[in-house]
C-alpha cells in the first residue's frame, strides 16, 4: 500500500490476507512514539518528588517497563483476535457496555494529542523567540501549524502510512537526541547530582506511579491497534518484547539524563514546569536550535499520530456513524481547540498536566488491570463475530466488569491528592486512613496501584466463570 493511500479499516476486522509481517515490525510505532524530549523533562518531575538520582533512575526503569509490559499483554489480544483495541474491550464489559471504558479511552487520547500538540507548539516558540527577529507569537503559530499538519496528516491516513512514517521519525529522532545528549553533557554537574540525598519510600512511591501513568499506561487502550495486521503465527513472547523493548528502551535513557540535568540546575528544573521542552533550549548554542525545534516537534508527533489514529477508531467503535479517518478529522478539531487554550490561555504547563494525568490514569488503571486479566484468562481468541452482536456470548451489558470500574475508580480517587487544579480537590477523600492530605503518603498517588489491583484481581474473581462458559461455546 502506498505511505499516501487512506487506510478504509476502521473497527472492522481485519482479514487474514492483510495480516502480514513480524512481531519486530511492532518496535518502530511504539519507539516512534515514545522518543519525545519531553522524557527528559520527566527527569525533573521525578526529582519533583523529593528522591535522589539513584532513586529516580529506579523509578524510570520500573515504572516504564512494568507500563509497558501492560502494553505488550494486551497487544496479544489484537495478534489473536484482529480487531482494535476498544473493540475487543467489549467481550469484558459488553457490547454496549463498552462505551463507559471507550468514552474514558476518547478523552484520554485527545488528552495526549492536546497535550504533545501543545509541547511541540510551545518548544518552536521558544527556539525561534532565541533565534530573535521573530515575534514570539508568531513563532508559536509556526510550530502550532507544523505539528498540527503532521499529526493529522498520519493520524488520519491510518495504518499504513503511520507505520512508514514512525520508523522515520524513530530514526532521525534519535541522531538528533544523541547530539542533543552530547552538546549539553558538560552541563551535568554529577557532584551536584550524587550529593542529592534519597528521598522517603513514599516519595519513591510516588515517582514510581508517575513514570507509569504518565509513560506507558495511557497506551494499553491502543495496544492491539497495531498487532491486530501480525498474522496469528508470530510468537506471542515476541510481540510482547519487541513492544516492551520499543517503547522503553529511549525513555528510559532521556528520563535517567534528564534527572541528571536537572539535579545539576535548579534554575532548569523550575523552567521545566513552564515550558517542558523549550525550557531544554538553554543549554543549547544558537546554530542548534532548528535541529532542536525539528528533533522537538518530530518526536512528539510521533506521539501524537499514535493518539489521533486510536483516538479515531475508539469514537468509531462506541457507536459514531462515521468513518475512521472522519472520526480522526473530528478529534483533530478538538485538539486544535485544546491546544489554543494551553498553548495561548493557560499560565503554567506542568500543573493542568499533573491534574489530567491523575484524575484520569485512575480509572485508566482500572480498564487496563480489567482488559489484561481478560486477555490473561482466555485460552482462545475472542469471537470475532460475537464482538459485533450485542445478542451473542458477550452480551449487551457486563454489570459486573462496570461495577469492578466504578468501585476501583472511587477507591482510587480517594488515594491521590489532586492539588493542580481546584475543582479536583475533592480528590483524596479517603486518605485520612493513612495520614491525611498533609501527610506522609499524601503525593504518593497510592490510589493508581490501588485501582490496578482491584481491577485485575477483581476480574478474576468475578468473571472467571463466565469466561469459561463463553469458550465452552
Amino acid at each position: 500500500m502506498p505511505i499516501f493511500e487512506l487506510e478504509l479499516n476502521g473497527p472492522n476486522l481485519i482479514k487474514d490476507s492483510e495480516r502480514s509481517g513480524t512481531a519486530r515490525s511492532l518496535f518502530w510505532p511504539w519507539c516512534g512514539a515514545n522518543v519525545s524530549l519531553l522524557a527528559l523533562s520527566y527527569g525533573a518531575f521525578f526529582l519533583g518528588f523529593g528522591i535522589s538520582f539513584v532513586q529516580a533512575t529506579y523509578a524510570a526503569i520500573i515504572g516504564t517497563v512494568l507500563s509497558f509490559l501492560v502494553v505488550g499483554v494486551s497487544s496479544l489480544a489484537g495478534k489473536k483476535s484482529n480487531a482494535p483495541t476498544m473493540i475487543l474491550s467489549r467481550a469484558a464489559f459488553g457490547i454496549k457496555g463498552n462505551i463507559v471504558p471507550g468514552a474514558l479511552s476518547y478523552l484520554v487520547f485527545v488528552g495526549w494529542e492536546t497535550v504533545l500538540v501543545s509541547l511541540a507548539t510551545l518548544a518552536t516558540g521558544t527556539v525561534f523567540t532565541r533565534l530573535g527577529h521573530i515575534n514570539h507569537n508568531l513563532s508559536l503559530i509556526i510550530g502550532f501549524v507544523i505539528a498540527v499538519s503532521l499529526t493529522v496528516f498520519g493520524g488520519v491516513l491510518g495504518f499504513s502510512a503511520i507505520m512508514k512514517i514512525q520508523k522515520w521519525l524513530t530514526l532521525i529522532t534519535v541522531v538528533m537526541t544523541v547530539i542533543y545528549i552530547a552538546l549539553t553533557l558538560d552541563n551535568v554537574n554529577w557532584s551536584a547530582v550524587s550529593s542529592i540525598k534519597n528521598g522517603t519510600s513514599q516519595g519513591f512511591v510516588g515517582a514510581l506511579i508517575f513514570g507509569i501513568t504518565g509513560i506507558g499506561l495511557g497506551w494499553v487502550n491502543s495496544a492491539a491497534d497495531y498487532s491486530r495486521y501480525l498474522p496469528r503465527t508470530v510468537s506471542s513472547k515476541s510481540v510482547v518484547g519487541w513492544t516492551v523493548l520499543g517503547a522503553s528502551l529511549v525513555p528510559i535513557i532521556l528520563v535517567i539524563y534528564g534527572s541528571a540535568l536537572a539535579g545539576s540546575s535548579k534554575e532548569l528544573s523550575d523552567a521545566i514546569a513552564m515550558d517542558p521542552i523549550g525550557a531544554l533550549t538553554a543549554l543549547l548554542p544558537t546554530w542548534f536550535l532548528i535541529p532542536f525545534a525539528l528533533v522537538a516537534i518530530l518526536g512528539l508527533v510521533g506521539g501524537a499520530i499514535l493518539d489521533l489514529y486510536s483516538s479515531g477508531l475508539t469514537l468509531v467503535s462506541i457507536g459514531l456513524p462515521v468513518k475512521r479517518h472522519i472520526a480522526a478529522m473530528i478529534d483533530a478539531c478538538i485538539m486544535l481547540a485544546g491546544t489554543i487554550y494551553i498553548v495561548w490561555f493557560a499560565g503554567n504547563f506542568f500543573f493542568p498536566f499533573q491534574g489530567f494525568l491523575i484524575t484520569l490514569g485512575v480509572p485508566v488503571a482500572v480498564w487496563s488491570a480489567i482488559f489484561v486479566a481478560d486477555v490473561i484468562m482466555r485460552k482462545s481468541a475472542y469471537s470475532e463475530t460475537d464482538l459485533y452482536d450485542a445478542n451473542a456470548r458477550y452480551g449487551a451489558w457486563n454489570l459486573k466488569s462496570l461495577a469492578l470500574m466504578v468501585v476501583g475508580t472511587v477507591v482510587g480517587w480517594g488515594f491521590v491528592t489532586n492539588t493542580f487544579a481546584g475543582w479536583l480537590s475533592w480528590q483524596g477523600y479517603f486518605l485520612g486512613l493513612i495520614g491525611g492530605k498533609q501527610g506522609p503518603w499524601a503525593y504518593a498517588n497510592v490510589g493508581v496501584i490501588a485501582s490496578l489491583l482491584i481491577g485485575f484481581f477483581g476480574h478474576i474473581a468475578l468473571s472467571r466463570k463466565a469466561i469459561k462458559v463463553q469458550e465452552s461455546f
